[in-house]
């Protein structure tokens, strides 16, 4: 499966200190608080050296989001639950490897605090556009779709957009799979329900991949 090393930040990169700092205020005052200048003193650095950095808030947030998500795409492509191996058959792989992302975005502290006191930063990327982030999971999933359907083991269609359908069905999982969680139903029990919805999105023969070929 594709690997997101060539998106990782450069450890020798300033930057990636300024965005832990903005990274610790977002966790300790929420991002109506924070502001650039709150960043450049945090780092340490004078504050147009953030501002020659970035323009406004928004795109410090962007990167901050795009470095993070993409350490959680990063951790789950690189083992399953407990730092065991991921499977070998691509569609094992691409299931557990999905399923364990959306549990590590979950369980994020950037993200649960997000969500916790500014859910609208969420909004966009859900209603109006896709953001950096998603792209390049959408890029890690159509690789691996790819990937499945030349093995044999991955349906037939658009790759692209088996992928953007596996993505829209993370979305729920990631983002509301607490509200479906109680005395009933398990978190565990949640995520064994998107690994099968995954995999009716993957495997031929499925009810999804007749309905496509209609």
């Amino acid at each position: 499966m594709t690997s997101l090393r060539h998106n990782s930040p450069d450890p020798s990169d300033p930057r990636d200190g300024y965005l832990d700092a903005a990274r610790g205020l977002l966790l300790d005052v929420g991002w109506k608080r924070t502001t650039l200048t709150e960043v450049a003193r945090r780092a340490g650095v004078s504050r147009m050296t953030i501002y020659r950095t970035w323009a406004d808030m928004p795109k410090l947030l962007g990167d901050l989001m795009t470095r993070e998500w993409s350490g959680v795409v990063t951790a789950a492509l690189t083992s399953g639950p407990d730092d065991a191996p991921l499977p070998d058959g691509p569609v094992d792989r691409l299931v557990e490897t999905v399923v364990r992302c959306v549990r590590l975005l979950r369980e994020n502290e950037l993200f649960v605090r997000i969500l916790e006191v500014d859910p609208e930063l969420v909004l966009p990327y859900l209603l109006s556009r896709r953001g950096r982030s998603q792209d390049l999971v959408l890029e890690v999933l159509e690789q691996a779709v790819r990937d499945g359907q030349e093995a044999g083991a991955v349906r037939a269609g658009n790759p692209v957009a088996i992928a953007r359908g596996v993505l829209l069905a993370a979305h729920g999982f990631v983002l509301s799979a607490h509200t479906m969680v109680d005395d009933r139903v398990s978190e565990q029990e949640v995520d064994a329900e998107l690994a099968l919805v995954v995999r009716a999105c993957l495997v031929p023969g499925s009810s999804t991949s007749r309905g496509s070929a209609r």
